[in-house]
Order: structure tokens, then sequence, then C-alpha cells
């Protein structure tokens, strides 16, 4: 990137029909995993208009609601009222499941060890990779979430939009919201808001001109630092006018079409696959998940302002094929024996990275909004937001 530039990152609501399918497929996830932790599960949601519809692969033990589930989370949404287009109560939903392929699960079972196994290792030699696929996990001291400002600001007014929607604060608010933040940097810090964008569904009767007031001052002001925004800031709240319809009603949602919102904002690459609706053993969610984690503790560690790591894989085979290291020019010792520390110190096979960041309980439905990466706002961590090996990476640096 240039010294000087503006980069935009974005947030959607929990009521935003894609966010509503990821939530519905999560929370599948989630209840199989209650029963059954070593389930496997590939849940693929839509939603649209008076309808849900849940398809795809899952083989386990456990015996769920499917129906009960979706209707619980489209109503835990916000969506219990026909007058919003989308009803949790009234809607059909659709429940179209079938068993996991059996090459595809051969493949994760029958895990090829390419380093073999040591005394110990057996479980971790069973798994191999569901699938082939790069993964990139990354973080920044820039923020207190180790995450891009653009994207952790974006989820702060996302989360505050719901938040004043669900207590009161703002009756006339429903459930589809989208943010957006750009900001001027300048050597890669952030020096000015040069754009915030905040879009809200609403109640008929409500106008245009309260909603601006209203988003003004109790969404952007008590989450964007007041450094950041001066009068050349551009504000946008609902910039169409309008924003009664919305959620599945306004727009078909569908699992897996907010995989930048769910990452780092588009500030690093993508590897392509979701996170929603999938176990651990599929890597596209627990590649990614160690990915953070490793660049995480790299950062806390001071042995990089930013590190970005890429993680691949071939289906079937437990070891990744290839694991790259980039620091952007801020690290104290050189990406090479960063890359050393991190093949020491975290094990990247499939099974290995389930039993560390104890991948097999649910947690996931609550991933589902609002961000994967940095969620400060949870009372409980997920294991791939500790710093817990920070110190020993420090201490094995020699800084």
């Amino acid at each position: 990137m240039a010294d000087t530039f503006i980069f935009s990152s974005e947030s959607v609501t929990e009521g935003h029909p894609d966010k509503v399918a990821d939530q519905i497929s999560d929370s599948v996830l989630d209840a199989i995993l209650a029963e059954d932790p070593m389930g496997r599960v590939a849940c693929e949601t839509l939603v649209s208009t008076g309808f849900a519809v849940i398809a795809g692969e899952i083989t386990t033990k456990a015996h769920v609601d499917i129906q009960k589930i979706a209707r619980e989370t489209i109503n835990g949404i916000g969506y219990t009222n026909a007058d919003y287009g989308f009803d949790g109560n009234s809607c059909a939903v659709f429940v179209a499941l079938d068993e996991q392929s059996g090459d595809i699960a051969q493949g994760v079972d029958d895990a090829i060890e390419v380093r073999g196994s040591g005394a110990g290792e057996e479980d971790v030699a069973k798994i191999g990779a569901g699938d082939q696929g790069m993964m990139f996990g990354y973080a920044t001291n820039e923020t207190e979430e180790f995450m891009p400002m653009p994207i952790a600001l974006s989820h702060a007014l996302a989360r505050q939009l719901a938040k004043i929607r669900k207590d009161g604060t703002l009756p006339y608010l429903r459930p589809d919201g989208k943010t957006q933040v750009s900001l001027r940097y300048e050597n890669r810090k952030a020096v000015h808001a040069d754009t915030i964008v905040v879009s809200t569904q609403h109640d008929p009767s409500a106008s245009l001109e309260m909603i601006r007031a209203d988003m003004i001052s109790r969404v952007i002001e008590p989450i964007v630092p007041a450094n950041l925004i001066d009068k050349n800031t551009r504000i946008f709240v609902n910039p169409t006018g309008r924003f009664v319809k919305g959620g599945p009603a306004a727009d078909s949602g569908l699992t897996g079409r907010k995989i930048i919102v769910d990452t780092y904002g588009g500030w690093v690459p993508h590897g392509g696959g979701a996170f929603s609706g999938k176990d651990p053993t599929k890597v596209d969610r627990s590649g990614a998940y160690m990915t953070r984690y490793a660049a995480k503790n790299i950062v806390a560690a001071g042995l990089a302002d930013e590190c970005q790591i890429q993680v691949a894989y071939a289906i079937g085979v437990a070891e990744p094929v290839s694991l790259n290291v980039n620091t952007f020019g801020t690290g104290k010792i050189s990406e090479e024996k960063i890359s050393a520390l991190l093949r020491e110190y975290f094990d990247f096979r499939p099974a290995a990275i389930i039993r560390d960041l104890d991948l097999r309980k649910p947690q996931y439905k609550e991933l589902a909004a609002y961000g994967h990466m940095g969620r400060i706002d949870l009372q409980n961590l997920p294991g791939w937001e500790k710093t817990d090996r920070a110190e020993t990476l420090r201490k094995a640096a020699g800084i």
C-alpha cells in the first residue's frame, strides 16, 4: 500500500439476511456439538420472503429439531412480527439434509501423516484436512482487538446499532442494518475518518431527519474516537432516504456470503472458504482460527507490529503443505525466524488445532454475526483469541 491511502471496511447487523442464514447454520452446528462433539456438519441455509431452507450434509448421533432451532434463531434476532416482512413464528422451514460423502469422510478419518506420528500422537494423526485450500490469519497492534481499525469500528457500530434496538432505546429500529468506515492512513496509521455510513431498517413512521440525528448521537459518537472525526468527515445515514423493507423480505440471504465481514474487512487476503455451518474438521474454519491465533500471539509477543500467516492443506493430509509469514516490514526478527517459531510452538494439523483451540464445543452461533476475530465483546474469549503463548514466543525469540 502507498504511504497515504483511504481504506474502507463494512459490517452488518445480525438481522442482515446473509447473517440470518449464518446464524441458523451455526445454531444447528452448536446443537449437534452439544450432544455429539464428533458430529460432522456442513449446513447451508437460504432465507427469503417467508421461508428458510436448511440443506447440506450432516453425520451425527445427535437428535435435534432443526425446524425449532431455525425458528428460535430467527426470533432471537428480532424477526417476530409479520410487519417486518419475516417472522420466525410463521415462516416456512424446509429441511433437506443428507449424510456426509463417504469419500470425504475417508479422507478426513484416514489421514496421510506426512511426518509420521510419535508417541501419544495417534489421535492427532487420525484426522486429515477435510479439503484442500488456503487460509489466512492476521493480527495488528493498531487496536485493542488486534484487528485493523476499519473493521473493528464497523463491527462496533453494528453492535451498537443492535444494542439500542434490543434495549428499546430507539423503538423504531428494525433488525436489518449495515455500517461502513473509511479511514485515511498515513504510514499505515489511521489519522482521519473520511467517511462513515450507517444504514438501518426502520418503522415507516420514523423520519430521515430523526434517524440521522439518532444515528450520529447514539451510534457514531459513542463508538468512533473523537480525534478521528472533524468537519470534513462525511457521514451518510440511510443514503437512499428510506429503509423500511429489509431482511429476507427485501433480499435473499445465504450462508457464507459475508466472509470478508467475518474476518479482516478486506485488509488482508481471504482464502475463500466460509466458516458458518461447518464442524471443525473443515480447515476452512479451523485453519483460519489457528492462523489468527498464531498471528495474534506473534504480535502480542512484540515480534512484529503486524503479522499475516497463510497455511495451505491437501485433502486427507494432516500436515500443511505450506506455511507463509508476512510482517509487512514490521518484524523485530526475521520472517524466517518467526516461521521457525511457528513450526516449533504451533501444531497446524487439523486434530491438533481442534484439541488446542477446544473447537468441539458449542460456541459458534455468537460468532456468526459481528466477526469471528477480535471478539473482545464476548464474555468468554474463543481459544484463538487468547495470547497464552506470547510470553513463550518472546523468550524463545530473545527479545
